[in-house]
């Protein structure tokens, strides 16, 4: 039975070396006892003979050989008929939130959620990877697609769970489903678990995810058949991947408000479903955010010529070296190394330090799925903004202030949207010259009372001094993640026609 009698997880700030708070859920039905209660540098806390119930799930699943597959995504706005002004306001909603999460994670293990606060109630999705759980009758599943984290889990066995829209997993449906014991060397790992607990009961590993808006998933660590669409098959043809690893979050609380199960963790580190498949690669295309179209997310393939898919260059920049002295797995992101940015004829006045990662591990420049926006440190956004506001023959718009980190233009009725200058991201061996619809959003007025608009999908990344490269400036481009050859393959395409 896969409910706890008590179940002890801490409701993480993650600021770094503090723990705020121990929050423990009472039941009746098993007990636990800790096979690990300490997290490496950080303080333990008084209460911990209430029992863990932790550690931090999955790990290298015992995939004979790499698979190709392919699942749909769809964005956590698809069809719900949001104009462009709020589709906007969602997603600056969105990769604030996110930013701040990026922020309070500092240099502890980097595990992100994005959720607004005191605004928009967004949820923290972007987009949902669409999968099948179990045998012999699949069960779905929807997860947030996540570079930014390692770990996969969805609701199951629930004890207290946030509302979802399609039936929650349940374990007893399928025959494929086991607990992973706390005799495996995962339960316990002090760079990927950083805390661990064991069920006293029957001998199963326990999990705790803390996320740095404070939201926490709780449960067992299980294993499971995963299915798939099949690369290169015929249009509706699956393929099981047995005895992957994941969380079955039983206690899942804080800012889960929108229409996933729970959470596809794709970083760079041994836990996500990328090292899990052992695939050399990865990729994905974001289908524009405001056609509403499903796009593919492809695991150790994709389309056999990326040439014949390209609408335009096809071109490589290396990952770029995650902090120094950080335990190897530690980091799940993906760093880039942006040499510099222009704006139409402009070449902003930053070099490469202004991007790099520092000794301390802030700064550096990222790729991110689950960042709605491109974010620039406050010094680049605002010389970004100058150059852009010099180069735009349109007022700037009201309430489009340095502040708020947004820049928009009013657009008179009636009158065709000018030209807009072009925006070149300047990475390693590579100039990513955006398409004008992965930077500027053409607002009409849709009675809100903002009016016609032209804005600049880009944004300040406040007192941060990181810069990430978000997924509306991905639309449309297939994103290649060569993980054998630690580089990056990015090409303009029709990601509906992959």
């Amino acid at each position: 039975m896969l409910v706890c009698e008590l179940a002890c997880f801490f409701v993480v700030s993650w600021q770094p070396n503090t723990i705020n708070s121990l929050l423990c859920v009472s039941s009746t039905a098993m007990q636990y006892s800790v096979c690990n209660s300490t997290m490496k540098g950080w303080p333990v806390s008084p209460l911990f003979p209430c029992v863990l119930l932790f550690l931090t799930f999955l790990f290298a699943s015992s995939v004979a050989e790499p698979v190709a597959m392919r699942a749909d995504l769809t964005h956590v706005d698809s069809g719900r008929g949001f104009t462009k002004h709020e589709l906007l306001s969602r997603m600056a909603a969105r990769s604030k939130a996110r930013m701040a999460t990026l922020r309070s994670s500092g240099s502890a293990p980097a595990v992100t959620v994005p959720v607004a606060r005191g605004g928009l109630d967004v949820g923290f999705s972007e987009y949902l990877v669409h999968l099948g759980v179990g045998t012999p009758r699949p069960q779905r599943v929807a997860l947030t697609l996540d570079t930014g984290s390692d770990l996969v889990w969805t609701q199951c066995a629930c004890a207290a769970c946030f509302d979802q829209p399609f039936p929650v997993l349940r374990a007893s449906a399928s025959s494929t489903f086991r607990r992973v014991p706390c005799s495996d060397p995962l339960c316990g790992h002090a760079v990927y678990l950083p805390v661990s607990g064991c069920a006293a009961r029957d001998r199963s590993c326990l999990y705790a995810y803390a996320y740095g808006d404070n939201s926490v998933t709780t449960g067992k660590v299980v294993e499971d058949t995963f299915t798939f669409n099949a690369l290169g098959g015929k249009k509706h043809a699956a393929v099981a991947v047995p005895n992957l690893r994941f969380g079955c979050g039983m206690l899942n609380v804080g800012h889960f408000k929108s229409n996933e199960s729970g959470i596809a963790g794709f970083g760079r580190g041994p836990l996500s479903l990328p090292s899990q498949l052992k695939v050399g690669r990865f990729s994905y295309c974001f289908t524009a955010i405001i056609e509403s179209r499903t796009s593919p997310v492809f695991l150790g393939g994709g389309p056999e010529n990326l040439e014949a898919h390209a609408t335009g260059p096809i071109q490589s920049t290396p990952f770029a070296p995650g902090p120094a002295g950080a335990p190897v797995g530690s980091s799940p992101f993906y760093y880039l190394s942006l040499r510099g940015v222009t704006v139409g004829k402009t070449r902003l006045p930053f070099n490469a330090s202004a991007f790099a990662l520092k000794g301390d591990g802030s700064g550096g420049t990222i790729i991110d799925s689950g960042t709605a926006i491109t974010t620039f440190p406050q010094a680049v956004f605002q010389s970004l903004r100058e150059a852009f506001v010099g180069q735009v023959p349109l007022p700037v718009a009201n309430g489009s202030t340095d502040a708020d980190g947004r820049l928009c233009f009013s657009l008179p009725a009636m009158k065709k949207a000018p030209a807009v200058p072009k925006l070149i991201l300047h990475l390693e061996g590579a100039d990513w010259d955006l398409p004008r619809d992965n930077y500027v959003l053409d607002n009409d007025d849709d009675g809100t009372g903002a009016g016609r608009e032209l804005c600049v999908v880009i944004s300040s990344a406040g007192k941060s001094d990181q810069t990430t490269i978000g997924n509306f400036q991905q639309q449309n481009t297939h994103i290649v993640y060569d993980l054998e050859s630690n580089k990056m393959v990015f090409a303009p395409a029709r990601c509906d026609k992959l």
